[in-house]
């Protein structure tokens, strides 16, 4: 592209981002932790979900959400965390992810809450039995549990949930507003057909089926 004079527009170096932005200063730095202190703990011991953000090797990104009873993630000591796997779709995107790079983050949400929790670490994959005995929930245990050596750890403000009013419910969107899961999974898949309502009905009833008897 010519240079013609004007800004570039595609921010290439952490220097003429920092111009941009300026460098983090007081709180915003001193913040963060090396290990979970007692805040941190209680925090994790209300939160029922978190996402959590792996990457590949060859740099292939995922985020994947985790859900369970509020201290579903066990806090082992200052700097350990064990997050149990519940049955999903075996894509198993974040455990591979995990196999070839061990560096996780973590965002943990409580309902209600507009702070959030950011945890950073290097994760491995155990089939302790003692943590899967304590991660049992209606007398099922996870097959395998994500263990966590926590490197970074830190409150992060109300800023973002608050623009996204995400508890307020006000702001709630009704289900009704987008076609079901099978369906839009049924019709991305579609080659561009309209599914087969027969089918869309039968997948319905497979996905409620499933949240029935596999969420543990």
């Amino acid at each position: 592209m010519a240079d013609d004079g004007a800004a570039p527009t595609t921010i290439t170096t952490e220097s003429v981002l920092r111009e941009i932005f300026g460098h983090a200063e007081g709180l915003a730095v001193r913040k963060s932790l090396k290990r979970l202190d007692r805040h941190c703990r209680d925090f994790i011991a209300r939160s029922p979900f978190l996402c959590i953000g792996t990457v590949s090797a060859a740099g292939r990104a995922d985020v994947s959400p985790r859900g369970d009873p509020p201290g579903f993630v066990q806090v082992i000591d200052d700097t350990t965390l064990a997050i149990p796997d519940r049955p999903g779709n075996n894509r198993l995107d974040t455990m591979s992810n995990i196999l070839e790079n061990p560096t996780v983050g973590l965002l943990f949400f409580i309902p209600g809450f507009e702070d959030t929790l950011r945890v950073n670490g290097k994760a491995i994959i155990v089939r302790d039995p003692a943590l899967l005995a304590r991660a049992a929930v209606n007398g099922r245990q996870p097959k395998v549990v994500i263990r966590v050596a926590v490197e970074e750890a830190f409150l992060h403000c109300a800023k973002a949930l608050r623009r996204a009013r995400l508890w307020d419910p006000a702001a709630r969107v009704e289900r009704r507003k987008m076609p079901s899961l099978a369906r839009m999974i049924l019709e991305q898949t579609a080659c561009g057909k309209a599914p087969d309502e027969a089918e869309v009905a039968a997948a319905d009833e497979a996905v409620e089926e499933n949240y029935r008897r596999e969420l543990y």
